[in-house]
């Protein structure tokens, strides 16, 4: 980057177009922008009006862009509430906003915990039973589900001996010296 002044960015768009430019390409939170305009080499008192303007007319607004993410991590890819909690927090989201998000979310965790797992299991078809709880468990604790629900559901969708049974142990083959 040499011959770039400090400050200035390497795009000559301004701050205010650089700013629309990355909204028309998907949603963000004020903080997401602030951090992209800031990288961008915009100074900060720039970047903090012109942010603050996109504010005043409605295309920056993080209750919506918070509960928009929610609704398609919910619906979409059927998440736990400790997934969209940590994805709201990265894109720079309030706790309070995140808080108010989750509260209104859909309650039926066990529920969509249920629907995740039924519709992978199929896939671990042929995997001897304790691999296949330890894989589908994990699949779901990633997708932000407490470990016990995730554990439940793993054990409905691969119809393991009762809901409350564990699976067998994993035996691993000994290590050759």
């Amino acid at each position: 980057m040499a011959g770039r002044k400090p400050g200035r960015p390497a795009n000559p768009k301004s701050c205010h177009e650089r700013a629309l430019g990355l909204l028309a390409v998907r949603p963000r939170s004020r903080r997401e922008l602030e951090t992209r305009l800031l990288r961008a080499g915009f100074e900060p008192e720039e970047g903090g009006d012109v942010l603050g303007r996109l504010e005043r007319v409605g295309l920056i607004d993080d209750e919506a862009f918070a509960r928009q993410l929610a609704e398609h991590e919910f619906a979409g890819r059927r998440s736990g509430a400790r997934l969209v909690s940590r994805a709201l927090a990265a894109k720079g989201v309030a706790r309070a906003t995140i808080e108010d998000v989750l509260a209104t979310a859909p309650d039926d965790e066990e529920a969509r915990a249920d629907e995740l797992a039924a519709a992978r299991a199929p896939r671990l078809r042929g995997v001897e039973p304790a691999k296949a709880f330890a894989r589908l468990s994990g699949l779901l604790m990633r997708r932000g589900y407490a470990p016990e629900v995730s554990r439940s559901a793993a054990r409905r969708a691969l119809d393991l001996q009762g809901a409350e049974a564990e699976p067998p142990p994993l035996v691993r083959a000994p290590r050759a010296p």
